[in-house]
């Protein structure tokens, strides 16, 4: 088993911040349907808005960090264009112009949000190779990776239309590194507040059955969406510790 590691030292604001959050957001139950997380991994989630990434960060007790996008860790006035327009206008369908009055409250909590978060930022760019190398930093340093890769562009739906294949690329890194990190796919339902971890993957048995880039995405992507319809009434529920 891999030896604990801390989680980074949160500041006392951020702390309460996220103790505040709690009154508003019940302590979800987790479920794993193979060996519980306990070395470094990548889990590879369903997004749901903003609900999946808060019951991990409320409450998990496993040691991680988010990818999330650029603009959301960047400046204030990069973070208002995004949640205004690709947040709540594309993925919310929320009309752009209530969206824009609606982030001129919202922003101002999510700022202060994540700047508690240990964020590391993903980019479409050339910046990407920053990312790859922070997660490789950050799974040596035992660490989790959580990312939420699903194609939303036209909403978050419970059905996975797909996932980007970013964290591949970070895969067949790591294995050039020597490591080969286990793959969990995750699937968060909300109605019922339960978190579901699928079985471990390694990646190099996906790369042994001659799978590409794409297709190891979308492999992932429909063991994320078997764990939508499982039958949870036999299964053990294990509850975080926080």
């Amino acid at each position: 088993m891999a030896k604990k590691v801390k989680t980074k030292e949160q500041k006392r604001w951020y702390k309460n911040y996220k103790a505040f959050l709690r009154l508003t957001h019940k302590k979800p139950q987790y479920i794993y349907l193979g060996e519980k997380i306990d070395k470094p991994s990548i889990i590879l989630s369903n997004h749901v808005g903003t609900i999946a990434p808060l019951a991990l960060e409320l409450y998990w007790d496993v040691p991680f960090r988010f990818w999330g996008a650029g603009e959301m860790n960047d400046s204030f006035k990069s973070m208002y264009k995004y949640q205004s327009r690709v947040y709540f206008h594309e993925k919310k369908k929320m009309p752009l112009f209530l969206a824009r009055l609606y982030c001129l409250l919202a922003t101002p909590l999510t700022w202060w949000f994540y700047k508690g978060l240990d964020l590391i930022s993903t980019y479409k760019d050339a910046r990407f190779k920053r990312t790859l190398t922070q997660s490789i930093e950050t799974l040596k340093n035992g660490k989790s990776l959580v990312i939420f890769p699903e194609m939303s562009i036209n909403g978050y739906t419970d059905e996975l239309k797909g996932f980007y294949a970013g964290f591949v690329v970070l895969c067949r890194l790591c294995l050039k590194e020597g490591i080969d990190v286990p793959i969990f796919p995750a699937y968060y339902k909300k109605k019922e507040n339960v978190y579901v971890f699928g079985k471990k993957i390694d990646f190099s048995d996906l790369l042994k059955q001659g799978l590409g880039r794409d297709e190891i995405a979308q492999y992932i992507c429909d063991k994320a969406n078997e764990l939508k319809d499982i039958d949870l009434s036999d299964k053990i529920i294990t509850k975080s510790k926080k």
